[in-house]
This record gives C-alpha cells, sequence and structure tokens, in this order.
C-alpha cells in the first residue's frame, strides 16, 4: 500500500462477522451490524508530547483490535473498503 498515516492515526481493514448465531440461526446481510473487529494495516510514527518527543504507538501492523462501533473514518484504498482512526478510538488488542 502506498499510503502512510501520521502521527498517532491507523489503518484497519475491518474483519467480517460470524454468519450464524451460537444456535445455529444464519443472519442475513441486511440484519448484520457494521463489526467492530479489524486488523492493523499500517500506522504511523506516533504523536508528539509537549517537547517535541515522539510518543511511541502501542499497536503495530497486523495487530487484531477491537474498536467503536462510530469509531474512524472510511476511506477506499486500492478498491479496498478501509478504516482510518486514531490510536485513542481503539478500545484493545485481540490476543
Amino acid at each position: 500500500m502506498a499510503f502512510t498515516p501520521l502521527h498517532d492515526r491507523v489503518v484497519v481493514r475491518r474483519l467480517e462477522s460470524e454468519e450464524k448465531t451460537a444456535g445455529g440461526l444464519i443472519i442475513p446481510d441486511t440484519a448484520k451490524e457494521k463489526p467492530s473487529e479489524g486488523e492493523i494495516v499500517a500506522v504511523g510514527a506516533g504523536a508528539r508530547d509537549e517537547d517535541g518527543d515522539r510518543i511511541a504507538m502501542d499497536v503495530k501492523a497486523g495487530d487484531k483490535i477491537l474498536f467503536g462501533k462510530w469509531s474512524g473514518t472510511e476511506i477506499t484504498l486500492d478498491g479496498e473498503d478501509l478504516l482510518i482512526m486514531k490510536e485513542s478510538d481503539i478500545l484493545g488488542i485481540i490476543a
């Protein structure tokens, strides 16, 4: 990808949710919510503190994450729908 996010921003690819419920019911596309789980594609260099020093990012490319339902801005890069968001919008890393 020829795109690098700036400062404390990350580019995220959404991970698709399950097609069935735990009981085996198939969920139609119209009833699915957008997943709030994703994989980080690219990370910025990190924000700067008051002294101008870089604050290291807690996430890296390849991490699987959870983020808020309304987090990020939807973008299209190379024909792929992605999200760009601040690191602070990420709720946690999935181990």
